[in-house]
């Protein structure tokens, strides 16, 4: 008596679709990053206001109103080049928890939520803007995982 054995084949990405999946969510990092930069240097006053009003970090909103758009566009930079589009997405991935941190010290500690924020995201409220970000994260880490598979 012969047995045959049925192997399931799962669901497994090709080199090119594994690359083009990782350059579409390289484009939305740092499609997010640069339009979050511009306008906070576009509308600094307002953005560093904002900052301000934050109890834990307020003495320091002008040197942080600076510093934030200014990684943003340096994280951008890396995510242009592809020879350092890992080291984009660890920043990215970086900033995004550090803007996530942020966002729950915000919702546990502070009274008054004071908004600086720019575009869609205004618009959200905090824990909307919390999930927004964990959003992004999963995102950067896929594409992370994605790059890794590219090159085993």
């Amino acid at each position: 008596m012969e047995s045959t054995t049925v192997r399931k084949r799962s669901f497994q990405f090709t080199e090119r679709s594994k690359e083009g999946l990782t350059f579409l969510i390289i484009l939305i990092c740092l499609f997010l990053f640069l339009i979050s930069a511009y306008t906070k240097i576009e509308d600094h006053e307002r953005f560093s206001r904002g900052l301000a009003k934050v109890q834990l970090i307020g003495p320091h909103a002008a040197l942080i109103s600076w510093m934030v758009p200014i990684a943003e566009i340096g994280v951008s930079l890396l995510l242009i080049i592809p020879k350092t589009h890992r080291w984009g997405l660890y920043g990215f991935t970086s900033f995004m928890i550090v803007f996530t941190v942020y966002i729950l010290s915000m919702l546990l500690w502070e009274e008054k939520l004071p908004c600086h924020c720019n575009l869609i995201i205004e618009k959200l409220s905090w824990t909307a803007h919390l999930w927004f970000n964990v959003g992004f994260i999963v995102l950067a880490l896929c594409a992370i995982w994605l790059m890794k598979k590219q090159h085993s």
